[in-house]
């Protein structure tokens, strides 16, 4: 299991580690899939500066409000067309 990391440099900068993908982003949330779970940032003019998943480090920019962990989800087998087709 990776280390994971998240600091917050007065609410306007945000550095985290253990970053295996980003899920969705807009100006005012971020959904970021950890090896370890999920992390959801709110914000205002939230802007992903750097992302590099090879090494797993992401450098988020904006007004933040709040940072929540998720649930790790389990990838379901067949995915959206499965549940379509039933």
């Amino acid at each position: 299991m990776s280390m994971h990391s998240l600091m917050i440099e007065d609410r306007k900068q945000i550095t985290i580690t253990d970053v295996a993908d980003v899920e969705s982003f807009d100006e005012e949330a971020i959904l970021l899939s950890l090896h370890s779970g999920g992390l959801l940032l709110k914000g205002q003019d939230l802007h992903i500066q750097k992302l590099d998943i090879e090494e797993g480090k992401a450098i988020i920019t904006g007004t933040v409000n709040s940072a929540a962990y998720t649930a790790k989800r389990e990838k379901s087998e067949g995915g959206l067309l499965k549940k379509l087709l039933k």
